[in-house]
C-alpha cells in the first residue's frame, strides 16, 4: 500500500516529535477526503477546526487562483495591498469589543496570540498575564508558558518566560463551579500576583485542546468585572471557536461581554495559513509602528481567502447552520449515553458546531479513560471518519465537521461513529 511505504519514508525523514496519523492524504473536497490508498474518509476534524468551509470551497479557491494570477508576496511592509486592508475593516466590523477596533494580520494563532499579549503590555505598561488551567494557546514558548496542559504540549520544553499565571477554569462536569474558579482568580491575586501588575486575561469562550469545556457566561461576566476593576484587558482567544464555529461569530458572543483584544485563526482562511488580531482602537494603536508585523504576515493569498470565507459564512447562512449541525451531533450523543450499557459516556456539551463527549470509567467516580477515547478514535478512523481526541486527561472525543458538510454526510458520519462506539465498548467489556 502507498500508504505505508510513505510512513516508512516519513519515519526516516520527519522528526518523530512532529505526532500524525497514519492517513497520507490525496484529495479532499468539502467534508469528505480520500488518502493515497483510495480509501474515503468523512473529516470530522475539518483541520482542527481549519476548514470550517469545507475542503476546498469553490468560492475560497477561485479567489485564490485569482489572487495567484496578480501577485503572491510582496510582504506587506514593503508594498500594502486592498485585500489585507479590505480584511481588516471588516473584522473590524464583525468583531465584539463594543468600540471602533483596529486589526493586525499575522500568519499562525500563537503568532496573534504572542501578539495580543505585546499589545495588552504596551497599552497597560504592565507585564503579567492570567491564563486558565486547561487553556491551549500555542507551541511558542510564550504559547507554551500561556497553555495548561502539560503533556504533549509543555514537557521538557522550559523553562518558559516569566510574569505567566494560571487560574482555574471552571468544569462543571469534575465540579468546579463559577465561584470556584472565581474564588480561585481572588487566591491567585493575594497569594502570587498583584492585580495591578496583570496587563491581560487570556481566555477560550470554549477551550479547544482542554476538552471543549464551555465557559460559563456567568464566568465571562464576572471575569469581565474583575478585569474593569483592576484595569485588565480581556483576550478572547478565537482561535479554535471562532469564525462561526459556535453557532456566532465569536465564542465570546454567547456571554454578550466585550472582548478588548480577539485572535483568531484556524477557519479564518479557509485552509490557508492566516491569523489577526482585532482589538479596541486605542489598545491597538499602543504598539508603535514597526512594533507588530512579520515577513508573511497577511499573505496576500491567505487574505483572498479569509474575504471569500467571510462571503461564505455570510451568503450560505454558516452560523445558523453550525448551531443547527450542533444540535443535530449533541441529540445523537445524548440519545446513545442514555441507552443500556453507555454509561461510560460521562458528559456530552459543546456550543453549535463544535461539540464533545468525555469517556470514563463510571460516572460515580468520573475517572478518566483514555484507553476507550482512544479505541473510539481506532475504531471510526478503520471505518472511514476521521475524530480527534483531546483534553486534559486525554479522555475527550471532539467533533469538528465543516459547516458546509451535507446532511446525507453527516448522518452517514452519525452512524459511523454510533457503530465506533459500540465496537468500542464492547471490547472494553471483553
Amino acid at each position: 500500500m502507498l500508504s505505508s511505504a510513505l510512513r516508512a519514508r516519513q519515519q526516516a525523514a520527519v522528526a518523530s516529535g512532529v505526532g500524525t496519523r497514519a492517513i497520507f492524504a490525496e484529495r479532499a473536497n468539502n467534508a469528505e477526503l480520500w488518502d493515497v490508498d483510495g480509501k474515503r474518509y468523512i473529516d470530522f476534524s475539518a483541520g482542527i477546526a481549519v476548514n470550517n468551509t469545507g475542503h476546498r470551497h469553490p468560492r475560497v479557491m477561485e479567489a485564490v487562483n485569482k489572487q495567484a494570477e496578480s501577485f503572491t508576496h510582496t510582504c506587506f511592509h514593503v508594498a500594502p495591498y486592498e485585500g489585507y486592508v479590505r480584511l481588516a475593516e471588516r473584522l473590524n466590523a464583525l468583531v465584539p469589543t463594543g468600540a471602533e477596533n483596529r486589526t493586525m494580520l499575522v500568519t499562525t494563532g500563537a503568532e496573534a496570540v504572542e501578539n495580543a499579549v505585546k499589545i495588552a503590555r504596551a497599552y497597560t505598561k504592565r507585564a503579567a498575564v492570567v491564563a486558565f488551567t486547561g487553556a491551549f494557546h500555542g507551541r511558542t514558548m510564550l504559547g507554551m508558558a500561556l497553555t495548561g496542559k502539560v503533556n504533549p504540549y509543555k514537557k521538557n520544553f522550559g523553562p518558559f518566560p516569566s510574569d505567566i499565571f494560571h487560574a482555574p477554569f471552571p468544569n462543571a462536569f469534575l465540579g468546579g463551579s463559577v465561584d470556584d474558579a472565581i474564588g480561585g482568580l481572588e487566591t491567585l491575586f493575594a497569594g502570587d500576583v498583584d492585580p495591578e501588575r496583570v496587563a491581560a486575561f487570556i481566555v477560550e469562550p470554549v477551550q479547544g485542546e482542554g476538552g471543549f469545556n464551555v465557559a460559563p457566561p456567568e464566568f465571562l461576566k464576572r471575569l469581565r468585572e474583575i478585569a474593569d476593576r483592576h484595569g485588565i484587558l480581556v483576550i478572547a482567544d478565537e482561535i479554535q471557536a471562532g469564525i462561526a464555529r459556535t453557532g456566532k461569530m465569536f465564542g465570546i458572543e454567547h456571554a454578550g461581554i466585550h472582548a478588548d483584544l480577539v485572535t483568531m485563526a484556524k477557519g479564518l482562511a479557509g485552509g490557508f495559513p492566516l491569523s489577526a488580531v482585532t482589538g479596541r482602537a486605542e489598545v491597538m494603536e499602543a504598539a508603535h509602528p514597526g512594533g507588530l508585523g512579520g515577513t508573511y504576515a497577511g499573505n496576500p493569498i491567505s487574505v483572498a481567502a479569509a474575504n471569500a470565507v467571510l462571503d461564505v459564512i455570510e451568503e450560505e447562512g454558516l452560523i445558523a447552520r453550525a448551531a443547527e449541525i450542533g444540535e443535530r451531533i449533541q441529540s445523537r450523543l445524548a440519545a446513545i449515553a442514555e441507552r443500556q450499557g453507555m454509561e461510560r459516556i460521562g458528559d456530552v456539551r459543546g456550543l453549535g458546531a463544535m461539540v464533545a463527549f468525555e469517556l470514563v470509567t463510571d460516572r460515580s467516580s468520573k475517572n478518566a479513560s483514555p484507553e476507550l477515547t482512544n479505541r473510539i478514535v481506532a475504531e471510526a478512523e478503520s471505518r472511514g471518519l476521521i475524530i480527534l481526541a483531546c483534553g486534559t486527561r486525554a479522555n475527550v472525543v471532539r467533533l469538528l465537521p465543516p459547516l458546509t458538510i451535507e446532511y446525507e454526510v453527516l448522518d452517514e458520519a452519525l452512524d459511523i461513529l454510533e457503530a465506533s462506539i459500540e465496537a468500542a465498548f464492547s471490547a472494553v467489556a471483553n
